[in-house]
């Protein structure tokens, strides 16, 4: 796909870092206001994550053209704010294909390109990620540096502090810069600190600073003192201590918009040894007015003309299964004064701003800190109160100890809304829901559903809430087929499944937003069809029954089949001595990239063409073992 045609004569002569660093510095503030046009210009096509890379512009530039990239380890986290990095590592032409099928990814990938030092999708990566390849470059005695540029909410996360704690313990010779783009620049950010940061970066302070530690660790009273008296003064002009407590040597907060500012402060950085932090404050949305206003509504988005900015209209119906847990959530607050409601940092995500706003004491949104949700939902449920976890189901994973056994162990009632299950999408593998009902159904005292329409999700959230233990549902991603929703509660009995139509010689047993696709093949094939519901518990009698009367039982999910709610039907059979032909559909033993959902849904044979063919080959492949019986076709 040709390159926008809006003219960027200096971003077009940038096809790699070492082009960049052969521009006078005088002309990079030039270069930032086209890489952020060109920016705008093509996310507004393809869509994409669009506020936070706008606000890391600057500090793109600074980073590569200071450092000597790729030698010079550059990682970003959160991902989703390299955009401006992959545009100036030679990328810039295939930003058309951003986010698309067999186009560029919207995260770091190794896989992609030698400047993206370690694939990031997930956040708060960063500094593990950069101490270990630290420590492989001294052990190499390779002179070159690990940079982690962390930032937007990714320091709310436990392992980034973990990865500090180690870091400054060792001593590793590492960079981290603190993208804090979420504070504003406050009057400590401006001209007498610029030069605070500079000054304590410089090579004359800190030969001080270390000669003097060293002379008067020998006194003591007069070192404490000493040390004292530095965190009091620093702590008047930057709020660095404690990162100095952790072992790291603190420089800033600047300007990251300055750029003139940040390459002389990277430039005295790159100089020093040891584990040091550079707080950089940025703005999301920079350069671009309706971002900058609203930068959560202009983090991720699709095509939207640049001129206009996003428009909110009118929502197309049906609603989304996010906007149906929504509206679900308040609703059954205003009947259980006791339900709260946790999200790991994603309340616009997951659709809970609505609640939020009508309910602020009853909100929590703990950061992006996965384990400690889950973890806080298990002290409320033990003090009485009913809480709600929201959380998408690539996310679930990062906590799944502490729903071993800080909930399901101990049997607490704790609701699990899990959004974006199934395939996702354009984020790619790192967002996909692939894995979560492998990774529940294995979990004892935990009941897992996956309905198949905006109506039956409403229904099993209220199931949920009332069961008396832990109880998982999880939905995809997008809107539903379209089934009325209605407004009264309806608790579904545990484990129940439904027959939607009898056909013969083959039963198709779909297990959650299958069950469309599904519909259709069972009408063509005249098959029986069954929506499962439960993926956990499974409705044996039903499972048995239709392996009695059929030739072939299809199990169909939107989940990796290896060990998913299929492996639990064939369980069931085996267990009961069962020889009735099953065919497990699933999603594949492997990491799908990029497309949209139908894509990836096709690629796996998930669509009702694909689940047709499966049938129509296995049969005749195997003839079920009923001689005689043949599939009629029509």
């Amino acid at each position: 796909m040709p390159e926008p045609n809006t003219s960027y004569p200096l971003l077009s002569r940038i096809d790699t870092p070492e082009d960049l660093r052969r521009l006078p510095e005088a002309q990079l503030p030039a270069l930032a206001r086209e890489l952020r046009a060109f920016m705008i210009e093509t996310v507004s096509r393809t869509g994409g994550h669009l506020a936070a890379g706008l606000g890391a512009v600057e500090l793109a530039i600074a980073l590569h053209y200071v450092f000597e990239t790729p030698a010079d380890r550059l990682v970003w986290d959160v991902g989703h704010q390299s955009y401006p990095h992959k545009i100036l590592t030679g990328r810039r032409a295939a930003m058309a294909g951003l986010r698309r099928k067999g186009g560029i990814s919207g995260f770091p990938r190794r896989d992609e390109s030698p400047y993206d030092a370690f694939g990031v999708g997930h956040s708060s990566t960063s500094i593990s990620a950069a101490t270990g390849m630290a420590i492989a470059l001294a052990r190499r005695g390779d002179p070159h540096q690990a940079i982690a540029v962390i930032g937007d909410g990714a320091m709310t996360a436990g392992q980034a502090y973990e990865a500090l704690n180690h870091a400054g313990d060792i001593g590793a010779n590492l960079l981290v810069v603190l993208n804090d783009n979420e504070m504003s620049i406050s009057p400590n950010v401006g001209a007498m600190s610029s030069y605070l940061a500079r000054l304590l970066s410089g090579r004359m302070y800190t030969s001080m600073r270390e000669h003097g530690k060293r002379m008067l660790s020998v006194l003591p009273p007069v070192a404490e003192l000493a040390r004292r008296a530095e965190e009091h003064v620093k702590g008047m002009v930057v709020p660095g201590t404690l990162f100095e407590e952790m072992g790291f040597h603190y420089f800033g907060p600047i300007d990251g918009h300055d750029l003139e500012a940040l390459v002389s402060m990277l430039r005295n950085l790159r100089e020093l040894e040891g584990p040091r932090l550079l707080h950089v404050v940025t703005r999301k949305g920079k350069g671009y007015p309706p971002a900058e206003a609203n930068p959560c509504a202009y983090h991720g988005v699709t095509p939207f003309d640049p001129h206009e900015g996003l428009r909110a209209g009118d929502r197309p119906a049906p609603p989304t299964y996010t906007e149906v847990f929504g509206a679900w959530l308040c609703d059954m607050a205003e009947q259980d004064p006791d339900l709260v409601a946790i999200t790991p940092a994603m309340r616009e995500g997951s659709g809970m701003t609505a609640f939020s706003e009508r309910f602020p004491e009853r909100f929590f949104d703990v950061g992006i800190a996965e384990q400690h949700s889950i973890t806080l939902a298990a002290g409320l449920a033990c003090e009485g109160l009913r809480p709600v976890v929201a959380i998408y189901s690539t996310f679930l994973q990062r906590g799944y100890d502490q729903l071993i056994h800080d909930v399901a162990l101990q049997n607490l009632p704790v609701t699990f809304a899990i959004d974006r299950a199934g395939v996702v999408g354009p984020d790619g593998p790192t967002h996909a829901g692939s894995f979560d009902l492998s990774y529940l159904r294995c979990i004892p005292n935990l009941v897992v559903m996956a309905p198949a329409d905006e109506n039956e999700c409403r229904q099993m959230l209220y199931t949920a809430h009332r069961h008396e233990g832990p109880a998982a549902v999880r939905y995809p991603r997008g809107r539903g087929p379209g089934v009325p929703v209605e407004e009264a509660f309806q608790a579904l009995p545990i484990g129940r499944a439904v027959v939607v139509r009898e056909g013969r010689e083959v039963a198709i047993l779909a297990f959650g937003a299958p069950l469309v696709a599904c519909r259709q093949v069972a009408e063509e094939l005249d098959a029986t069809l069954v929506n499962m519901r439960f993926v956990k518990p499974l409705d044996v009698s039903l499972i048995l029954a239709m392996a009695e009367r059929h030739a072939l039982l299809v199990t169909v999910e939107d989940n990796v089949v290896a060990g998913g709610a299929g492996s639990g039907v064939n369980e069931v059979l085996a267990a009961a001595g069962c020889r009735t032909r099953i065919l497990n559909l699933g999603l594949p033993d492997r990491f799908q990239d990029q497309a949209t959902r139908e894509q990836l849904l096709a690629e796996a044979g998930l669509d009702a063409a694909g689940i047709r063919r499966r049938i129509e080959t296995t049969l005749r492949e195997e003839n079920c073992g009923h001689p005689g019986n043949r599939l009629a076709s029509r």
